[in-house]
């Protein structure tokens, strides 16, 4: 499946699986519309601040091929792109005109900072529900970009911080949310030109700090892409609580947590219980690239 979003390059490509036929009201509550739009501003923000106070080449560990002004270069032209496909909505990419990259550090962030209003500005007052383009293939409406967004910023923002070496808490919220997001929008689920073959296998993932738990059930994938490539490999999906005792338990504060999945810590502050072998079956699905 081809998407137009990886961690460290907006183009990449991604097997990524439709989550339009999903109950949430079965799992984790979703913020608000305004909540999200909120940590748009507020992640955006201090990515800002943390950038502008940074050397413009210092290198960003999370993404080894960026300096930081690729960062601030980057999320940028995020920012505009995402500006553009809402106020465009639904017509999709056609007419998108990519962006020239500013020259120096100071034009970057002028550019930055009128892409962040920009995308503000698009966001606000706008019905989730209204239709728009976005690379998800089941999942076409502004909410997306909303929750989106606000996970796009935060995780750039500690990407900004350890350039920098100056972190800063994520908000429990977001990151709870993030755990949530980056393990069924970005690893889980299953594309329609593949099957998914679940394993009598879960791990629950405790979040200590707001009381979430999610659920993953770990299986198998296999099918041929649309390129003609085949596919067979361990996988997982979100799932409902099943009401048994699971295989294993990671648990840690959603920071912990959400930065540990987005490969932006280390993992030393969460703890690992139950059947090692079954969590390293899930270390192995989450520590492959997201690209």
């Amino acid at each position: 499946m081809i998407i137009q979003y990886s961690a460290c390059s907006c183009f990449q490509l991604l097997r990524l699986a439709p989550v339009g036929g999903r109950d949430y009201g079965r799992f984790m509550s979703r913020l608000e519309p305004s909540t999200y739009l909120q940590h748009i501003r507020d992640e955006s923000q201090r990515f800002r601040d943390v950038l502008a106070a940074c050397d413009p080449s210092a290198p960003v560990p999370s993404c080894p091929d960026w300096q930081a002004d690729d960062l601030l270069w980057h999320l940028g032209r995020v920012q505009h792109w995402w500006a553009w496909m809402v106020d465009n909505r639904p017509k999709g990419p056609d007419g998108y005109d990519e962006p020239d990259r500013p020259a120096d550090h100071g034009s970057l962030l002028a550019f930055y900072d009128r892409q962040h209003a920009a995308l503000v500005n698009a966001l606000t007052g706008v019905d989730p529900a209204d239709p728009a383009w976005t690379w998800h293939p089941d999942h076409k409406n502004v909410g997306f970009i909303y929750r989106r967004q606000a996970h796009e910023a935060l995780i750039h923002r500690r990407d900004a911080e350890l350039a920098a070496g100056d972190l800063a808490p994520f908000p429990a919220d977001l990151a709870a949310d993030g755990v949530d997001e980056v393990l069924d929008v970005m690893y889980g689920g299953c594309p329609p030109w593949g099957e998914f073959s679940p394993l009598p296998h879960y791990v629950r993932l405790d979040l200590i700090d707001t009381a979430d738990r999610v659920w993953v059930q770990l299986g198998h994938f296999h099918g041929t892409d649309p390129e003609g490539i085949t596919h067979d490999e361990d996988d997982l999906r979100v799932v409902a609580d099943p009401g048994i005792e699971p295989d294993a338990v990671i648990s840690g504060t959603a920071e912990a947590l959400d930065a540990r999945l987005w490969r932006r810590a280390d993992g030393a502050e969460t703890h690992l219980a139950g059947n090692l072998g079954i969590i390293d079956r899930f270390r192995a699905i989450v520590h492959q690239p997201i690209q």
